[in-house]
């Protein structure tokens, strides 16, 4: 079992929270007891922000997981993680505005996913844009993308969460929309996140990233590239138009 407490799972609009330093790596960084900030991974970026140490504040450029799936911090001025020890409690901020916009723009991608019923060969959020590679043969419409985008946006379908076995998830492969990246095999029971409710699905699919809790809090999108990157792949990149 984790000695750690996912809180952005849990509570992905938290901003800040109290946590209690429970391991310091010279590779990785400085594990929380209960990290706010989202690991980097599934093509989102870690997140950011600050941890105040005895009223020191400390500047963190990333967050990684380490080899066992643990959670790690990296600050700037990493000649001063020696003077951090294990049990100190401290308070983390997240850098809200990034998170935020990486929130929205995962959550658009399901919903490019629903658009083009493809397999999907990679992804990547920046704070720019979100792109989502397929493997389809043929360029789609641009315009007809983004009106159908945005419909979905619109309708301010529910985002929830739930679980399933790994059991079940072999049972149905259908969910599973990505080629290069599997969901993970060392955990009982895999997150699946659902775009509308039970009666009217939009989509559902494993996913550990972040999201927004309803559509209509993305905003208005807009398909900006088209670009084909092989016989049977095309990357098709979303702008969130703030």
């Amino acid at each position: 079992m984790s000695d750690q407490e996912f809180v952005y799972n849990e509570a992905p609009y938290k901003k800040e929270h109290e946590a209690r330093i429970i391991g310091i790596s010279n590779e990785f960084g400085i594990k929380l007891d209960e990290p706010i900030f989202y690991p980097r991974g599934g093509g989102q970026p870690g997140d950011s922000g600050t941890i105040i140490v005895n009223g020191t504040h400390f500047k963190i450029i990333d967050t990684v997981k380490g080899p066992e799936g643990q959670v790690y911090i990296k600050i700037d001025d990493a000649d001063n993680v020696t003077n951090l020890k294990e049990g100190t409690e401290i308070t983390q901020r997240l850098a809200w505005d990034i998170r935020y916009k990486y929130m929205k723009t995962h959550t658009a991608l399901h919903l490019l996913s629903v658009c083009l019923p493809f397999p999907v060969t990679g992804g990547q959020i920046t704070f720019e844009k979100g792109r989502v590679d397929f493997d389809m043969p043929d360029s789609p419409n641009k315009e007809e993308i983004t009106d159908k985008l945005n419909s979905m946006v619109e309708a301010d379908y529910a985002v929830s969460y739930d679980l399933i076995s790994q059991k079940e998830l072999r049972e149905r492969p259908q969910l599973i929309k990505t080629m290069s990246v599997k969901p993970p095999q060392n955990v009982d029971f895999v997150r699946l996140v659902r775009i509308g409710n039970s009666d009217n699905v939009i989509d559902l699919q494993p996913c550990g990233g972040t999201h927004v809790k309803s559509t209509g809090e993305i905003g208005k999108l807009f398909i900006s590239k088209v670009e084909k990157k092989g016989r049977m792949n095309r990357r098709v990149s979303v702008v969130l138009q703030d």
